[in-house]
């Protein structure tokens, strides 16, 4: 799905997947591992169009947060192994 991105969203997300992911390398230090990078990141990239119930909304945001965990964690396979030069 990532390669049949526009050329400027699959930049943007390497950019972002890029500082996310190092970020994550100094999780030691700084306590902001994938899993709460994802919940801090996730309600801000991704929502429902429209207005929903919160039960929905909840749901919602917990499935994006696991999204954005897989992708922090697994970003030099997916987004290619040099994602950390990239800034």
């Amino acid at each position: 799905l990532v390669n049949q991105l526009p050329e400027a969203n699959l930049i943007l997300l390497r950019h972002l997947f890029g500082v996310l992911h190092h970020i994550e390398q100094n999780s030691g230090v700084n306590q902001m591992n994938a899993f709460n990078l994802a919940l801090c990141i996730a309600p801000n990239m991704l929502w429902l169009p429209s207005p929903t119930g919160p039960e929905e909304e909840s749901r919602s945001t917990k499935k994006v947060a696991l999204l954005v965990q897989f992708l922090i964690e697994n970003s030099g396979e997916i987004f290619g192994g040099d994602i950390t030069s990239l800034f």
